[in-house]
């Protein structure tokens, strides 16, 4: 039998070429596969589709091998070059995806915030009807914010200058304050005493801390006294000087200042 004539080495139809080329075929469809399973949009897809067509020519079993493309003129392999890109692919799609439950979250805590300055608004309107009814709403402020409604109390009618000791003339309007006070009994109260900027100078009261810290205290007590709130549930605090809501270069703005705020913290308050 005659022998069959060999293919010179290296020839068109060598079979390690066939091979290369078969295993080329692989791993394009292998990183192929590996795109259409990440969470790529159109844009994408086509934008490596276009960098596979631009770099790689495949074809069929012999026909050619991979032509020194873009990606390799550098001396670069392909392959790296193609794996740095799927990792930044990955990367941005993982970016966008943060971004999207970022979003998420934002939109939920601003959710939330509505939610807790609707119920500081309903709770302010029903105080400001209490304190109608009881004949005081011109002795008290209403305010309110997402985490609690305030009542504002001046301090010229509850002390006298310089003093914690509540006036007598004030009792019948703390009375009704915590009768009001005692329809939220599960809600957490704070009573924050506060002063102008004028130096205190006296024996009892060494600065304007400790004087608006005795002035709560003395409200905290009277409500203690006088009504059935939970004193686990009510705190008091001085802040002096240093939380002002009007000017104190003048007469009425140091009037405002000097102050006891009762704070209503309400169920939706600690979310």
């Amino acid at each position: 039998m005659a022998r069959k004539k060999a293919e010179p080495d290296g020839g068109p139809g060598s079979p390690w070429l066939n091979t290369f080329a078969d295993l080329m075929n692989l791993l394009l469809c292998f990183f192929v596969l590996l795109f259409a399973s990440a969470n790529v949009d159109e844009a994408k897809f086509n934008e490596i589709a276009a960098s596979f067509q631009s770099t790689f020519s495949i074809f069929s079993a012999g026909s050619t091998a991979i032509g020194d493309g873009v990606l390799i003129s550098n001396g670069v392999s392909q392959l790296n070059e193609l794996d740095k890109y799927i990792n930044s692919t990955g990367a941005m799609a993982e970016n966008d995806a943060n971004a999207e439950r970022f979003d998420d979250l934002q939109k939920e805590l601003e959710d939330i915030n509505t939610k807790k300055l609707e119920a500081s608004e309903t709770l302010a309107e029903q105080f400001e009807e209490a304190l109608a009814e009881n004949n005081i709403a011109d002795k008290v402020d209403v305010d309110f914010n997402s985490q609690y409604v305030q009542l504002t109390l001046k301090g010229a009618i509850l002390f006298k200058p310089g003093s914690a000791e509540l006036l007598d003339t004030v009792e019948p309007t703390l009375r009704k304050v915590g009768m009001i006070l005692e329809r939220y009994a599960k809600y957490e109260i704070e009573i924050e005493g506060h002063t102008d900027n004028v130096p205190q100078y006296s024996k009892q009261y060494k600065n304007n801390d400790e004087l608006s810290a005795a002035r709560a205290i003395s409200v905290f007590y009277f409500l203690l006294d006088n009504t059935s709130l939970d004193p686990a549930l009510l705190k008091h605090s001085g802040r002096g000087e240093y939380c002002p809501i009007a000017d104190n270069s003048t007469a009425e703005g140091r009037d405002r200042n000097r102050r006891v705020e009762i704070k209503i913290y309400h169920e939706l308050s600690n979310y």
